[in-house]
């Protein structure tokens, strides 16, 4: 007996797995959508988050949706404050920061970090605007 759910999850975690630009659940489903898959945003709302809960997933905060990220490998972003596209920084990952202890009795078990800028992209179409 399958379970759609499951299928569903698995179908949202394939999209995902292979995809580099942090996309919102949005985005994911209107990929998923032209590929011909029947699935509702509602749906891939779920596979996200239960995706994330499992640890499976990193939920990217920034401006606008949240974004999701299949690297689990602990790292740091970047998100462009005009277009709110979020990109992996190129800065290695400050174990010794989860070793910091901000007050007693509070037992720090990880990090993020995220750079809020504009992104070449927004660069380069403001200068070709503006010239």
């Amino acid at each position: 007996m399958s379970n759609p759910g499951k299928e569903k999850k698995a179908l949202v975690w394939e999209a995902l797995s292979s995809r580099k630009d942090h996309p919102t659940a949005a985005e994911l489903y209107l990929s998923l959508r032209e590929t011909g898959q029947e699935i509702s945003l509602a749906t891939v709302y779920r596979a996200l988050r239960s995706l994330a809960e499992e640890g499976r997933v990193r939920e990217v905060q920034g401006i606008g949706a949240d974004r999701f990220d299949p690297v689990r490998v602990p790292h740091y972003h970047l998100v462009c404050t005009r277009c709110h596209r979020v990109y992996d920084a190129e800065l290695p990952y400050q174990e010794a920061l989860d070793a910091f202890q901000p007050r007693v009795g509070f037992k720090v078990l990880g990090h993020e970090v995220t750079f809020f800028g504009v992104c070449s992209l927004c660069s380069d179409a403001k200068e070709a605007h503006d010239g």
